[in-house]
């Protein structure tokens, strides 16, 4: 996951860097710009280029040695010949380690951002330099605080950079490990409160990093499904944003109090609350466990191929997001990762674990989260990942967007005549959800239609298109013989779900968590934990019973048997035939690859042809009345009738 191409034509801003990880929208208006960039940490150097180097102290920047001079007295009192030549050389290394960490990190937005392979050398040399610089300042704590004047919200500056590699390097290679140690340095900050003594000092620009630091904070907590956290660290800076635009009266209150907004819409988007005994919310993971996916029997014959590479793409008009990542790129995000495990450090005892050059096993695939990307970055980033996909590897694309129409009556029915899905342009959005063409003897250009995505057929594909239109991509050709499936998604919903779109999509709901989304169409808000785990239980078991359905099926096409190899991708499509009507009967006489259809309507879930073995039927009406069960209690009893 990287951000998008760089744009050159847009003036980069010193006090909203944008955020890393994901593609650049061109501003519109201030207010998104602010929010777009404000994550990112190439603007806090120049706030502060100067705040860190004590009274006499001349960095140089560059491969020379670091030099000064002490014009006045270093914070001790003594005169210049007083100071001890070794913590003058102290004073010196630690200047010249600090300027070089400084110098790589802003070098961090230099890289390509896209590939694998460019970046790695220079994250090796910049963890390098910062596990030296922590280290130094550990050991030479006293000297430094004497002769250097160091203060606490300088070592949690050094802290949070640390944080800050670990997350982009989780950015970089999809491994949630890194996202425990971004959490570790994170979470020291905080216990220690390095930035505790910002708040005293008559200098705004400091209580902007210490928001910025917040905001960071709260998105790796977001990734880490610490909703525990995540409440606290709001209040927290809540507070801090009231006294920060109270004691500064600043102009970007409004700014910082539309992150606040956007951050707790993104934590109550989830439909369907757990609840303990005792009313607490319980935190659940999507994330793919080691029982997670159906297994496969002993002697299944399906295809070797892994998931290698995802694009993550979100176009949804007026969906909740927080930090360029919506509601559905987030769920879908979680869908395509396995649980994360800690490196080495401790919460209280953070260390820098520097990643290796060459893991043994990537344990999640790589992904790209794209937001609003116009057609250029989008193809940009596709052919990146066409490039270097290993042999024997698929490439998932996710389309999370708005639909695009035709306008008019088409005489054909070629790739480019049914429309397709939204990409970004520079200008605003017309009547909503639909995009309608001025010009109707001319496609519409910033749209990816289904003829786009021909040439990329020639290696193994997987899409998934959640969109108003993705009854366009329902025709879409295999002309290379390889392995080709597209989930595509309902175009219209029941008129009791349209109101919530803004909340996530039903169909990526499903797809993340079918048990919260068939709760949900059931006019559920919450359940106990007690049940919610036989529910759960009980779908493991449909899973493993439709995958043998599926190996077992001389009628199914073999497209589908070439990606149940791959644990994430036999989980997707598992989830899917639980919401999909007859899908080995419909695959008779069709194509050598395949298009699932998400019904228009939830109410024929589940499909009859799960009920054609008597283990099935069982376990659905298990599930049935477990939930009949518990809306029992419900006062809308035309959901209990729906159920039974």
């Amino acid at each position: 996951m990287v951000r998008g191409a760089r744009q050159s034509q847009q003036p980069r801003s010193r006090l909203a860097p944008r955020l890393s990880g994901t593609v650049e929208k061109p501003p519109r208006k201030r207010k998104s710009r602010f929010l777009k960039q404000l994550l990112s940490d190439t603007g806090d150097e120049e706030i502060l280029k100067r705040s860190l180097s004590p009274p006499g102290v001349f960095v140089i920047s560059g491969d020379r040695w670091t030099e000064f001079t002490l014009k006045e007295t270093m914070s001790s009192g003594g005169a210049e010949d007083d100071i001890p030549q070794g913590e003058r050389k102290t004073v010196t290394d630690f200047c010249y380690l600090l300027d070089k960490s400084k110098q790589l990190f802003n070098g961090l937005r230099d890289l390509p951002q896209y590939g694998q392979k460019q970046w790695q050398s220079y994250f090796g040399r910049t963890f390098d330099v910062y596990t030296k610089l922590w280290k130094f300042q550990q050991q030479h704590r006293q000297v430094l605080d004497n002769r250097y004047g160091l203060k606490r919200w300088q070592i949690g500056e050094i802290a949070s950079k640390i944080g800050q590699l670990y997350y982009h390097y989780y950015l970089r290679t999809s491994e949630t490990s890194y996202l425990n140690e971004a959490f570790s340095f994170y979470s020291a900050i905080r216990q220690r409160s390095y930035y505790s003594q910002v708040n005293k000092e008559d200098r705004p620009e400091l209580v902007v990093k210490k928001l910025r630091y917040y905001a960071r904070f709260i998105v790796v907590c977001l990734l880490l499904n610490k909703m525990d956290v995540v409440k606290d660290l709001v209040k927290e800076l809540s507070d801090e944003i009231e006294d920060y635009t109270h004691r500064f009266n600043t102009e970007d209150q409004v700014e910082w109090n539309l992150v606040l907004q956007e951050v707790a819409a993104f934590i109550e988007a989830d439909p369907v609350m757990v609840l303990n005994d005792d009313n607490t919310i319980v935190i659940t993971s999507n994330r793919l466990a080691e029982t997670g996916a159906p297994l496969l029997e002993q002697g299944m014959i399906v295809g070797q191929l892994s998931l290698a590479d995802a694009l993550i793409i979100g176009n949804c008009n007026n969906q909740v997001k927080f930090s360029e990542l919506t509601v559905d790129m987030f769920r879908m995000l979680q869908a395509l990762e396995r649980e994360p495990m800690n490196l080495a450090s401790q919460m209280n005892k953070p260390g820098i674990q520097e990643p290796a050059d060459k893991p043994t096993r990537r344990e999640n695939p790589h992904k790209y989260l794209l937001y609003k990307p116009t057609f250029s970055q989008l193809y940009t980033f596709l052919a990146a990942s066409f490039k270097e996909l290993p042999a024997n590897s698929v490439l998932l694309i996710y389309l999370s967007a708005t639909g695009v129409f035709p306008t008019g009556r088409s005489d054909g029915e070629g790739p480019y005549d049914f429309g397709g899905v939204l990409t970004n342009s520079n200008r605003d959005i017309i009547n909503g959800d639909a995009i309608h063409k001025r010009n109707q003897s001319q496609k519409e250009m910033h749209c990816l239609h289904p003829g786009d995505l021909y040439p990329f057929t020639r290696k193994p594909l997987f899409i998934i298109v959640d969109s108003s239109n993705s009854v366009a991509y329902k025709n879409f050709t295999n002309l290379f013989g390889q392995p080709l499936v597209c989930l595509l998604s309902p175009t219209a919903y029941p008129k009791a779900l349209q109101d919530q779109s803004q909340r996530g999509s039903l169909f990526t709901l499903f797809l993340n968590n079918p048990l919260m989304a068939f709760l949900f169409v059931s006019g559920l808000s919450s359940m106990r934990r007690g049940l919610w785990e036989k529910c759960q239980e009980y779908l493991r078991k449909i899973n493993r019973d439709i995958a043998q359905l599926l190996t077992h099926s001389r009628s199914i096409d073999q497209a589908f048997l070439q990606f149940f190899g791959d644990e994430f991708l036999r989980l997707l499509l598992t989830r899917k035939l639980e919401i999909t009507q007859n899908p080995i009967h419909n695959c008779q006489g069709m194509r050598p690859w395949r298009t699932l259809t998400f019904r228009s309507t939830f109410w024929n879930w589940p499909p009859f042809w799960m009920f054609e073995t008597s283990s099935l039927r069982i376990l659905w009406m298990t599930i049935k009345t477990l939930l009949f069960k518990s809306l029992s209690f419900s006062t809308d009893f035309k959901w209990c009738s729906f159920l039974m």
